[in-house]
Order: structure tokens, then C-alpha cells, then sequence
């Protein structure tokens, strides 16, 4: 029997500035992105293309962000997006971690530090195989 998978698409229409997004789904607002700004300097103003800039690009990494954990949703052989697919996109891409979300399943990636001691058995046994 052949995998088959089906694709909700929705229809795009365009936006100011010659944006395209869902209407109604877009995810930061032009007011949730000034209350954003005053919350970290209540004196500054943006600029409406300054806005638009940061709405698009909010938007954009939104999108890259559900279509990369999608992918990892499907390596799993899983129809369903689970919170760990976003999560571990994240973690490794972007090195963010959203706390109180998902369980201890998935750790920091942290690559090991190689010491000085570990470099020189590693080289000494690189000599000795070579012989």
C-alpha cells in the first residue's frame, strides 16, 4: 500500500506592502508589535517600513521554522506535528530553548570540549596505526 499524505492549502492573499499572508492568521500584529517596542523603550517609534520589515520577517521565520519541524514529523513517519519537532528545530538551528514546554526527551545539544590530554592520546594513536 503507498504512503499517501494530504496538503492543506491555504489561499494567500496579498498584504500591505505587497506581503502575502492568510487573512486573519497573521501571528504578530502591527499592535503587538508596537506594544513589543514600548515594552522595551517606551520613547521609540518605528517606522511603518521599519514595521512592515519586522512583520515580514517574524513571518518568514514562522514559516521556516513549521516547515522545518514538519520534515522532522515526518522523518519520525508521524502525520502529526508534535511540540518536540519544534522544540528540537529550535534547539539545534537556532539555539533556543522554550522553557515549560514538551518534557526532558530532548537535551541541549552542546558538542564536547576536547581537552589538550584527549588531542595527544588521539594524535599518538593516529601515529601508531600509521606504522
Amino acid at each position: 500500500m503507498a504512503n499517501s499524505t494530504t496538503t492543506a492549502v491555504k489561499v494567500m492573499n496579498p498584504g500591505p506592502a505587497g506581503r502575502s499572508s492568510p487573512e486573519g492568521s497573521q501571528v504578530l500584529s502591527k499592535k503587538k508589535l508596537q506594544d513589543l517596542v514600548r515594552e522595551v523603550d517606551p520613547n521609540e517609534q518605528l517606522d511603518e517600513d521599519v514595521e512592515e520589515m519586522l512583520l515580514q520577517i517574524a513571518d518568514d521565520f514562522i514559516e521556516s521554522v513549521v516547515t522545518a519541524a514538519c520534515q522532522l514529523a515526518r522523518h519520525r513517519k508521524s502525520n502529526t506535528l508534535e511540540v518536540k519537532d519544534v522544540q528540537l528545530h529550535l534547539e539545534r538551528q537556532w539555539n533556543m530553548w522554550i522553557p515549560g514546554y514538551g518534557s526532558d526527551e530532548i537535551r541541549p545539544f552542546k558538542k564536547a570540549c576536547t581537552t589538550e590530554a584527549h588531542k595527544q592520546r588521539m594524535a599518538l594513536i593516529r601515529k601508531t596505526t600509521k606504522k
